[in-house]
């Protein structure tokens, strides 16, 4: 009876699953379990200063302590398999918290983190900030110059909300392709450009006229609102 007692105890406080649809696991199961995984999200919560020096390949940076982490989060379609890292698994476990109050169906988190990945020697990306192929600021007035409506998305690879907004930014390129030209802009690789531009957040997207700004939106907007802001100046 004492032991049965004891293992009950232990079970309600150290239970090895926050959720049916949660588990930690080791480097090797993750990285196994990533690779046959379909259309997983992979998802790094460390900084985006963290992130930079080292990532796994197709992660998207959504940093746990930003204000925007739940905004960021609630966009993405809770029904793919997310598998979530840290530095050693600090933030992965609260953000993976967080997911499951949300709704997501398949969490699976790196048990030690980044850490514990690169002890295993496995693959990682660097984002690219080589300032020598960077668009300057004539040969992106070139881009933007048509006798169109001009939509400017500026975007990165790691970027959540610019990932979510890719497929719908396309239809509306092609539904309303005699009226509008889709410009994109890569973040990572056109820094100085991005700098010259004032554009400091991500996503942005933006609408030109004859090189003229019209309207300029910083942050997750839907295809409807976009629509919206075309039509104001068609």
């Amino acid at each position: 009876m004492k032991k049965f007692i004891i293992y009950t105890f232990l079970f309600i406080l150290f239970g090895c699953s926050k959720d049916e649809n949660y588990k930690v696991l080791s480097v090797e199961n993750f990285y196994n379990e990533l690779n046959v995984s379909t259309d997983p999200l992979i998802i790094d919560v460390r900084t985006p200063e963290e992130f930079s020096k080292g990532h796994l390949e197709n992660a998207l940076n959504i940093d746990w302590n930003g204000k925007e982490f739940e905004d960021q989060i609630t966009i993405l379609n809770n029904e793919r398999p997310v598998f979530i890292y840290c530095l050693s698994g600090g933030r992965s476990s609260k953000a993976s918290n967080k997911m499951i109050e949300l709704n997501f169906k398949n969490i699976s988190e790196l048990k030690g983190g980044i850490i514990e990945w690169r002890k295993s020697f496995l693959p990682e990306e660097i984002i690219n900030t080589d300032d020598i192929n960077s668009l300057n600021t004539s040969q992106f007035y070139n881009l933007i110059t048509s006798d169109k409506l001009v939509l400017v998305d500026y975007y990165a690879k790691w970027c959540a909300p610019c990932k979510v907004m890719e497929p719908f930014l396309d239809e509306i390129s092609n539904e309303m392709i005699d009226e509008v030209k889709l410009v994109r802009i890569d973040y990572d690789e056109n820094l100085p450009l991005i700098k010259n531009l004032g554009i400091y957040g991500l996503p942005v997207i933006q609408l030109y006229s004859n090189n003229k700004l019209l309207w300029s939106k910083e942050g997750f907007i839907d295809k409807k609102n976009i629509e919206l802001a075309i039509d104001k100046f068609l």
